[in-house]
């Protein structure tokens, strides 16, 4: 996604565990990109995109808290039963808005870019084969985050379907729009959202 974003004029910060991994990505990409430590990714921001085990989401709420709060936060993680432990439960009974919101207090979150596989990311967006755009579930309550979001997702060569975040169930590991590049038309009728 950061590819992607760069491509179309945004600034982006990219971050891991091991920020001295990044430095192909960032010289490959230009002056428009930057790497460091999760919280110099967090400061610069001013939208925040996760995209970490489900599990690790409480220690990067509880690390980042006071930073995370106000921004936008585009949580793209998946509770992963294999993986992930006893919060897969919790995100279950919960729903994963919630659960997410509990662990990122005073964020702004909203669900995206989880359902769909990294390798739809990869090179530049293409129309899938019935040359429509991949439709990407954006799912939450606050109105402007979703509004960023949603232009996010169009920078990333995409097509937004915008639902609640009570709706993020709906595209969640385990459900039959999980793991897909799904054309947008037949996600908004899979999803019943009309255009």
């Amino acid at each position: 996604m950061g590819r992607r974003w760069v491509k179309a004029g945004h600034e982006v910060f990219f971050s891991s565990r091991h920020p001295e991994e990044l430095k192909g990505i960032v010289e490959s990409l230009g002056p428009r990109a930057r790497a460091g430590t999760v919280g110099d990714a967090v400061a610069f921001a001013n939208v925040v995109l996760i995209a970490v085990p489900y599990a690790a989401l409480p220690q990067v709420g509880r690390e980042n808290a006071a930073a995370l709060a106000g921004k936008i936060v585009i949580d793209a993680c998946n509770p992963i039963a294999a993986r992930d432990g006893d919060i897969v439960k919790e995100a279950l009974a919960n729903g994963i808005g919630p659960t997410s919101i509990k662990y990122l207090p005073g964020a702004r979150v909203v669900r995206a870019f989880n359902p769909v596989g990294y390798r739809n990311f990869e090179g530049e967006a293409k129309p899938l084969a019935q040359g429509e755009p991949i439709g990407m579930p954006v799912a939450g309550d606050d109105r402007e985050a979703v509004q960023v979001t949603s232009q996010l997702v169009r920078d990333a060569g995409l097509e937004p379907v915008v639902l609640p975040l009570s709706r993020a169930m709906d595209f969640a590991p385990g459900t039959a729009l999980f793991g897909k590049a799904i054309p947008v038309t037949e996600l908004r009728k899979q999803l019943g959202v009309a255009q």
